[in-house]
């Protein structure tokens, strides 16, 4: 071994900056550097195990790091050198661990990976998975560091949540796949503990329900005539005439927008992005209008015509909140489904569809063009390349003009 502790703080202090940097040894790959500008760094040079490379790095300045502390941190390497391990590598990896295990607080994770879905998440979207882990998760988490957390946490968070709300414990399960898989992938912790989970063990299956439908056409009838005779406010009533006569989502005929209607080709225009299907390989949405509808815009016309939205909520500048014609269908006793008279906004989708099926005996509007009146979207993306590029304008508009002609035979 070559000669160590050749150094002395007596013989530092003598030693003064000359006109270009040079080294004083202390033996064993620790020495001194003094630069021109008499700053003095200790510096540890040695060959690395792995590579057999001379690397060299720095413990500090001088005296901020003692001559006895220096000489401790050059047994450390040496110590590892003795080992075959390289210690810049080491430390570096020890350096990264103690900084993740800072940055690896379980909340700061949480909102760290909202923030990067934020940025592939619808707005509405997003703000409903930020209350789900502010109201459900955090309170969990708290004081842990991610890596602290193990199966019965999670799993008595999902039952109790299963409980609760099945519904969101089962998106909820989903969230928490992705958040781990986060934490893996930026290190904060060494597996994804939901890989060991099956889902089906936690979250009981939820039996699907299809919305409730008006298909008896005396219901229907007395439907139409409690819709048109409805003596609540103009934006709630007419919404319900539109939605009867054109089977919109329930969002798209909350926020349908006046610059949406061209009032010389009579037709709803809806954006693509606006759709519940986004895909941008799609065209816009484009529903022909027929005259009993279009009635009933030019009536809705006289209220809200300066406005954005065509139907306004109680506010008289934001469009209605979906839930006002619903509860309005309730108050005019369209809510028993024993009965077969319980109805919503997105049920009158399901009457259009199953009636038109029912009435159409002479097969005279496809099943595609049925399908397109929803916005209904072949699953099989090389047919869905072909039908997109269909057009069914002249076929809508006569199933349209077609479909409002036998709802107004309903009427009394």
């Amino acid at each position: 071994m070559a000669n160590m502790n050749i150094l002395s703080d007596l013989k530092i202090k003598k030693a003064k900056s000359k006109e270009k940097s040079y080294t004083l040894s202390d033996g064993s790959g620790l020495q001194l550097l003094i630069k021109e500008n008499d700053y003095k760094l200790w510096e540890f040079r040695f060959t690395s195990p792995l590579t057999s490379k001379t690397r060299k790095t720095s413990f500090g300045s001088y005296p901020k790091v003692s001559l006895l502390n220096a000489r401790k941190r050059r047994d450390e390497y040496l110590n590892l050198l003795a080992q075959k391990i390289d210690p810049m590598d080491y430390f570096k990896k020890e350096k990264k661990e103690i900084q993740n295990k800072i940055d690896g607080n379980a909340i700061d994770v949480v909102y760290e990976w909202l923030e990067k879905e934020s940025l592939s998440t619808k707005a509405i979207t997003h703000k409903g998975k930020i209350r789900v882990f502010e109201n459900d998760v955090i309170p969990f988490f708290k004081n842990k560091h991610i890596d602290e957390i193990d199966i019965p946490d999670i799993v008595n968070l999902l039952e109790i949540k299963q409980i609760q709300a099945p519904e969101i414990a089962s998106r909820l399960f989903n969230y928490l796949d992705n958040l781990f898989r986060y934490a893996v992938l930026k290190r904060y912790c060494n597996r994804n503990i939901m890989a060991d989970i099956r889902k089906s063990d936690i979250i009981k299956p939820r039996t699907a329900k299809h919305m409730a439908k008006i298909t008896d056409e005396k219901i229907l009838s007395e439907l139409i005539d409690s819709l048109y005779n409805y003596n609540g406010g103009h934006s709630v009533k007419n919404a319900l005439k539109l939605v009867l006569h054109i089977p919109l989502r329930a969002e798209n005929l909350c926020k349908l927008k006046w610059e949406q209607i061209d009032f010389e080709e009579n037709t709803i225009t809806i954006p693509r992005e606006f759709m519940k299907l986004k895909n941008i390989n799609l065209d816009s949405f484009v529903m022909p209008v027929s005259c009993e509808a279009m009635n009933i815009i030019n009536e809705q016309k006289l209220y809200t015509q300066h406005q954005e939205y065509v139907f306004l909520g109680s506010d008289f500048k934001s469009f209605i909140n979906k839930e006002s014609p619903n509860r309005a269908l309730e108050r005019m006793g369209f809510n028993d489904e024993k009965r077969g008279r319980k109805i919503r906004l997105h049920g009158f989708r399901g009457t259009f569809r199953s009636l038109v099926d029912t009435l159409d005996l002479e097969a005279k509007f496809s099943f595609e063009v049925k399908e397109r009146a929803l916005d209904h979207h072949d699953k099989n993306l090389v047919v869905r390349a072909y039908t997109n590029k269909a057009n069914y304008l002249i076929q809508l508009r006569e199933l349209m003009n077609w479909w409002s002609e036998y709802l107004m035979t309903l009427k009394s």
